[in-house]
């Protein structure tokens, strides 16, 4: 529908005078309101638009309730709105009616097996989005790396928020070098604002979110989350994980505050790579040795370093000493 003319000063005045004076001429009725003919014309126009004046059998105009203009005017406009709010009822409606299917469905996948994989980048994130939905007490979540990318925080903070407007008790723990991210430390000032408790760490193993304490989601390849993860339900690997958070957000600060100057010294396979470091190997003799990956050696390298602020590996086998890290 065509958007209609504004009534104006002068419209009014010229309707008024229309249901005073019906079998006045445009000119008569410019003389009554001291007005130029143009501009009673222009008036009656768009009273005309708007079906507040319609012509007479005789010629003239005769002025209609503004009631009566509304119905003709906006009449199929409403019927049409009707018809849509019909339609989108009725499609809501079987929509719906799934729902019960849907949770039956769901509850047999789940008892089904206490591991499920799950691959390709939709499936992953209709089952966080699901899992996200339906979580209703906690979610302990681990991310390793140097924190988030713009478009993942996009789409994690609403579900984050929702959440927790629902009550439910959030812990995320990012490694020590997510602070430097910009997306990272938005999401984390927002989801803290919200009510998250939010700390950081300076390594972690893994990616892990743990729903409700009943559910856990894993990667596949840590090295290429995207590929597929894992839900996994058995009690006693929800168990192990659960005790491997508790480790790591007991020793993590509040992401709100500054690390502190004299860092706790490095334990487990970071106390390791920095034992083979001071024995002068480098990163692939490193990697060979623990079995680990060379992409892993290197950023728990990388670590070690930032946490020396060394820029050498010299500099940081003499800094190590000094910190009393291998005494």
């Amino acid at each position: 529908m065509q958007e209609p003319d504004e009534i104006d000063a002068m419209a009014t005045r010229v309707y008024r005078e229309r249901v005073i004076h019906p079998t006045d001429s445009s000119a008569q009725l410019a003389t009554r309101l001291d007005a130029g003919l143009d501009t009673v014309n222009e008036a009656e126009r768009k009273l005309s638009a708007l079906g507040l004046l319609r012509r007479s059998p005789g010629g003239g105009w005769v002025a209609i309730s503004p009631e009566s203009a509304a119905d003709e005017l906006l009449g199929p406009a409403e019927q049409d709105i009707l018809q849509r709010r019909i339609a989108l009822a009725a499609t809501r409606a079987r929509l719906h009616a799934l729902t019960g299917d849907y949770l039956e469905a769901r509850s047999m996948r789940s008892a089904r097996s206490n591991i499920e994989i799950v691959e390709g980048i939709d499936h992953i994130r209709a089952v966080i989005d699901d899992l996200a939905r339906t979580c209703s007490r906690s979610l302990d979540t681990m991310h390793p790396g140097s924190g988030h990318s713009e478009q993942a925080i996009r789409a994690a903070l609403p579900l984050d928020l929702e959440i927790l407007a629902r009550g439910v008790v959030m812990r995320t723990l990012f490694e020590h070098q997510a602070r430097s991210n910009r997306a990272t430390v938005h999401l984390a000032e927002k989801i803290t604002a919200a009510g998250a408790e939010v700390r950081s760490t300076g390594l972690l193993p893994s990616r892990i979110l743990v729903y409700d304490r009943n559910c856990a989601m894993l990667p596949l390849d840590p090295e290429r989350p995207r590929s597929g993860v894992a839900l996994v339900r058995d009690p006693a690997v929800l168990g192990f994980l659960m005790r491997l958070f508790e480790h790591y957000w007991e020793r993590a600060l509040p992401f709100t505050e500054e690390q502190r100057e004299a860092d706790p010294a490095p334990t487990g396979v970071e106390r390791e790579v920095l034992v083979l470091m001071a024995a002068g190997k480098k990163n692939e003799a490193i990697a060979h040795h623990l079995g680990m990956s060379v992409r892993s050696v290197s950023r728990i390298v990388s670590g070690l370093m930032e946490r020396l602020e060394a820029r050498s590996r010299f500099q940081a086998g003499v800094r190590t000493v000094q910190n009393g890290w291998l005494s």
